[in-house]
């Protein structure tokens, strides 16, 4: 593709029911994908920029700051139904009908928004961090909690040290951090933590999804893992996939959570045209 045929790229922002002013780019040509980041990732940190820019010869791609995060703006309480509502603008601004493909809690977030009826043409999710067995341990019941207190005391790197051991980051390498490039940008948005665990704190409990849950999802729907992330979070998603009616489960093979930009994008380009 030459430079005068390539898709165009533009910044703007879209308004939420509420007012908040939500900040995205779009890029590309062809029907309209929104990309839904998961904890701590935005336009600027984390893969949906990249997975874009693979995309962008088949589709017009939306990446966008939630809120909180980024250039976008947020509420002084949160509520996870503004998400949703940042979604629908973001939905309408494409023109009213758009694939959603969401990454991580970003997956979860995107189910919900298919949960409740929102215009989504076809739907993929890659490796929701949902804990439905014994395969490792819960997440503590305080957890939440526990974030919004560093939060509250100016801590914002405690909040992330947190989150990334309950991930399962490698203590060396929690401790380590605080020496990386992007620490700074990870602890502008630690206070959004407690906004993605309110998406899928409920289903981080050990415990089996619970029946029915996802019923009314109609949409064509890919639920996707990594082959070499672990037992759990490959439970998880294949207890997705049959919660979901009707919906496909994919393994990528070599993949981790930290999927490759363009092995993710290939994937969902196979879904969204199939």
């Amino acid at each position: 593709m030459t430079a005068s045929t390539a898709p165009a790229t533009t910044s703007s922002t879209v308004s939420s029911a509420d007012g908040t002013r939500i900040a995205f780019t779009r890029v590309g040509q062809g029907p309209a994908v929104i990309l839904v980041d998961g904890a701590l990732c935005y336009r600027e940190f984390g893969p949906t920029g990249k997975v874009a820019e693979e995309l962008k010869d088949r589709f017009t791609v939306y990446t966008y700051d939630r809120r909180g995060r980024g250039q976008s703006g947020d509420a002084p309480s949160y509520d996870p139904a503004r998400e949703i509502e940042d979604l629908a603008a973001l939905i309408e601004q494409a023109g009213g009908r758009a694939h959603v493909c969401g990454v991580s809690s970003g997956a979860a977030l995107s189910l919900e928004a298919a949960r409740r009826g929102l215009p989504i043409s076809r739907l993929a999710l890659y490796e929701a961090p949902f804990i439905v067995d014994d395969s490792r341990a819960p997440v503590p019941d305080d957890h939440v909690t526990k974030l919004q207190e560093a939060i509250a005391a100016g801590k914002p790197g405690n909040a992330v040290r947190r989150f990334m051991r309950i991930v399962g980051m490698p203590a060396v390498m929690v401790a380590a951090m605080r020496f990386m490039p992007g620490w700074s940008k990870l602890k502008k948005v630690a206070h959004t933590l407690p906004y993605d665990a309110s998406f899928v704190d409920d289903f981080q409990k050990g415990k089996p999804l619970p029946a029915g849950r996802w019923a009314s999802v109609t949409v064509p729907t890919a639920v996707i893992d990594g082959g070499k992330s672990p037992a759990w979070m490959r439970n998880a998603n294949a207890a997705i996939a049959s919660a979901v009616p009707g919906s496909t489960y994919r393994t990528l093979q070599g993949q981790t959570h930290m999927v490759k930009p363009d092995v993710l994008a290939s994937a969902l380009a196979q879904h969204l045209t199939a």
